[in-house]
């Protein structure tokens, strides 16, 4: 199931046959067709009439040297592998004589409601191909994706979402997220280099490594000016980005699912349609950039996205696989006196899960532990004001457990290899009929037979021995029966919310943001390093998908020591969260938490629902500071820290030149500021101290 769409289209003309114009709020798209009737991009980015749009449309293409380039290069909307034609192909095709020639021949167009379909057929043989194209009028986004039909047996070599084609720039920059492990969404800006750039993953889903997004500039814009041409695949599988910089000087960028060949494989009379793939242009910069991303998101892309998610305790730290009824009531209880809202109880809760050895696939409560299941901890937690939440791992099974010895066939295996165990577990065969209806069997009993509010739903390892799925068709087929199980869900379980985890990032894409509620950031709740990790994921996605812990110190992965309040700043930035051992906590401790709790509560509409100005990054300054103004315009919340701070210098004022003007009122200490002083001074959180931090919660006066 796609991204749904607000009912409101944005346009699409035609001023003159076989010029189409794509307008948003913000941008313009313009294609044709070429010689060839293949479509050709004449222009991305600022808005234009349409009298422009049928010149740039008419604009010679690239003149060619020689012999060894094609002037459709770097202007083809979707090229095939073979032609006249040398970029990396968007689609190929393999038939059962083993030819792969293909030539399109153009059919007719469609617009209906924003909604732009380019149709095609080949020259010899049975098989259709339709372009799409959508835009809406509450977001500076361009969706595409591609759909072939066949009454002929083909072999899809590779079929991409799109490819990008961009202006051509001297020094073209690019900015990717890239990772590992406790080292998510890390940001990158390099020049590009001549040559092909490959991101993507062969992990089974989005992985840590690289997150399927990028960003192309012409080397010289900031954070709030100059042209930016960005686009994200969304797509939770394995997936792969080219980016291209030829030799003509254009830039062209091919996102689509699948890494190795192929990619499906059809009967006659089977249809295939591609994931998205969504592109936006910005001319205010990367700030700007990611503020339209989010307001995609939010308007187009998440369910429910006009909520406010709760502030949530996890008890993962607390007591670990030794959890039982009642200290996760007493956990409950301290939970509650601190503010939160939500209480989710982690691993350890099923099957002999006492350690990571055993019990995944075996999902009913352990009787030692929970004697009368899990009403009397739900009951108590809906008791003490808070929902209830619980940690599932569904993709998974230990081998000792009571379904894989019932059920050894339903993982992925190659039958007589050794089989690579991570983990101590399995990856459960989501491409066979009965696995997935088992799956969703349990799942849709566990939410039937309780008052679960929230399932934060994780996966610790990708497959590693497909067996018979080798070529990677697996990937394809685990994705498109996870994303049936969880679209069926949210429709039978309306009011639960669900959060994305894979060992921290490993799943955050827009195709599994359509379907859950939140993301888990990283493994890694150290703030230092959240400060770079949230900044890189804010390129994309939207704090009110941003799950941000505030856990124990010293932090388990890099032992560092920080501040309760400067943790707690840092978790505020998004939807915040609690995962310490509440017993261990001192009593100055949990006033502190409380207070900031109800601090997070006054400004998380503004942080959730408002526009993020990155105001230093962390990447460049040891002050680092950003800022959310609301949807009205009226506050704003401003976030400022020390880290790595070094001789006690004071932090510089951030200054805040996107306050609408009038006069400022700190909503805490009634301090008053023109708008003036804000844009030009700055505000002063009077930092000086290595870990210091502040957050400033600012009215605009009547």
């Amino acid at each position: 199931m796609p991204p749904t769409q607000p009912d409101q289209p944005g346009t699409v003309s035609e001023p003159t046959p076989n010029v189409w114009v794509l307008r948003t709020p913000g941008s313009a798209y313009v294609l044709s067709l070429g010689g060839e009737d293949v479509p050709l991009t004449a222009h991305w980015g600022a808005p234009v009439d349409d009298e422009a749009a049928v010149a740039l449309a008419k604009v010679p293409l690239d003149p060619s040297r020689g012999s060894w380039e094609s002037r459709l290069d770097g202007r083809e909307e979707y090229p095939s592998d073979t032609g006249l034609r040398f970029t990396e192909p968007a689609l190929a095709l393999r038939f059962p004589d083993d030819s792969r020639t293909v030539r399109w021949m153009f059919t007719g167009s469609e617009v209906v409601e924003g909604h732009l379909r380019l149709r095609y057929r080949e020259l010899t043989r049975p098989v259709r191909l339709t372009l799409h194209y959508r835009v809406c009028a509450h977001h500076d986004v361009v969706e595409r994706w591609a759909a072939l039909e066949t009454d002929v047996p083909v072999e899809v070599v590779r079929a991409d979402s799109a490819a990008w084609c961009l202006p051509p720039c001297e020094q073209p920059r690019l900015s990717t997220l890239h990772g590992r492990w406790g080292a998510d969404s890390r940001l990158e800006r390099t020049a590009l280099p001549h040559g092909t750039v490959r991101l993507g993953s062969r992990r089974t889903t989005t992985s840590p490594m690289h997150n399927p997004w990028l960003a192309v500039d012409d080397g010289t814009a900031t954070e709030a000016h100059g042209e930016v041409w960005t686009a994200a695949l969304a797509w939770s599988g394995t997936w792969r980005i080219d980016v291209q910089r030829l030799p003509n000087g254009r830039v062209v960028a091919n996102l689509g699912a699948g890494h190795e060949a192929p990619v499906a494989r059809l009967s006659a009379g089977d249809t295939w349609e591609t994931p998205k793939s969504c592109g936006l242009w910005s001319g205010g910069g990367f700030g700007a950039a990611s503020r339209a991303w989010h307001d995609f998101t939010l308007s187009a892309v998440l369910p429910h996205a006009d909520e406010l998610r709760p502030v949530l305790y996890n008890s993962w730290e607390a007591t670990g696989f030794m959890l039982d009824e009642a200290n996760q009531m007493a956990l409950a209880e301290q939970a509650a006196a601190l503010g939160c809202e939500l209480f989710v109880m982690d691993d350890g809760w099923f099957g002999r899960r006492v350690s990571d050895n055993a019990g995944l696939g075996d999902w009913l409560p352990n009787s030692a532990r929970f004697p009368d299941g899990l009403g009397p901890l739900i009951a108590r937690v809906h008791q003490l004001g808070m929902r209830f939440g619980i940690w599932v791992e569904p993709e998974m099974v230990n081998p000792d457990s009571d379904l894989y010895r019932a059920h050894p066939d339903w993982v992925y295996a190659s039958v007589g290899y050794p089989r690579h165990e991570l983990r101590n577990q399995l990856v459960l065969n989501l491409g066979m009929p009965e696995v997935a209806a088992w799956l969703h069997e349990w799942l849709d009993r566990l939410l039937s037979d309780n008052d679960i509010a929230f399932v934060k739903w994780d996966m610790n390892r990708p497959v590693t021995d497909p067996g018979p799925y080798g070529d990677r068709l697996w990937s394809v087929r685990h994705t498109v029966a996870l994303y049936g199980i969880l679209d069926r869900l949210r429709r039978d379980h309306p009011a639960v919310r669900f959060e994305s985890c894979a060992s921290g990032g490993g799943r955050v894409d827009l195709g599994i943001l359509a379907r859950t509620d939140q993301v888990w950031t990283s493994d890694n709740t150290d703030a230092s390093d959240r400060l770079h990790i949230q900044e890189g994921f804010s390129q994309l996605y939207p704090a009110r998908a941003m799950t941000a812990w505030v856990t124990d110190t010293p932090n388990f992965l890099t032992g560092n020591g920080l501040p309760l309040r400067f943790r707690f700043h840092v978790a505020m930035a998004g939807v915040l969260g609690v995962g310490g051992d509440l017993p261990q906590w001192t009593d100055e401790e949990r006033a502190l938490a409380a207070e900031l709790i109800g601090q997070y509560k006054r400004v998380r509409p503004i942080v959730q629902h408002g526009r993020l100005y990155r105001l230093r990054s962390p990447r460049e300054s040891t002050a680092p500071a950003l800022a959310y103004l609301s949807e009205t315009g009226d506050e704003a919340a401003v976030f400022q820290f020390l880290d790595g701070h070094r001789y006690g210098e004071p932090a510089p004022p951030a200054r805040l030149p996107f306050l609408p003007a009038g006069t400022w009122e700190d909503a805490d200490t009634g301090t008053r500021y023109p708008a003036g002083l804000l844009a030009t001074h700055g505000l002063d959180a009077g930092l000086f101290r290595n870990h210091d931090s502040a957050v400033t919660h600012l009215r605009r006066l009547a």
